[in-house]
């Protein structure tokens, strides 16, 4: 009797929710490599904003590129895109029996870097 409770608290724990509880948003600190102002649109498959830069801009979380197409104040324009990333809390979501499905379909495994560079050409 005892084994026969000590499977089922064990599989109890095993068997619960393994979702990630990670922010939709991700905060990303974006400017130009040369310090001028202007304005992207910023987007991936969950979003598409535009926003001043430089600023700090809050990102949908996605596992596809982040796409910036920007135009400074003086008219450069410039087109760039930055990779997402696999968050390390996917191993321990994969470890228990969802196997990181919850978490594939919300994209919320997925991180962007915390500061982006937008290459623009000088003057």
């Amino acid at each position: 009797m005892r084994i026969v409770f000590i499977s089922l608290v064990s599989a109890f724990f095993v068997s619960g929710c393994a979702s990630i509880t990670n922010d939709a948003y991700v905060p990303m600190a974006v400017s130009f490599s040369d310090g001028s102002n202007g304005e992207c649109s910023i987007t991936n498959k969950r979003m598409a904003i535009t926003e001043k830069i430089p600023g700090n801009i809050m990102v949908r979380r996605s596992d596809d590129n982040l796409l910036f197409t920007c135009e400074t104040d003086d008219g450069r324009k410039a087109t760039t895109n930055t990779p997402s990333e696999l968050g390390a809390k996917i191993v321990a979501s994969a470890v228990f029996l969802d196997f990181g499905i919850v978490d594939a379909i919300t994209d919320k495994h997925r991180n962007y870097p915390a500061s982006f560079v937008i290459p623009v050409r000088a003057k």
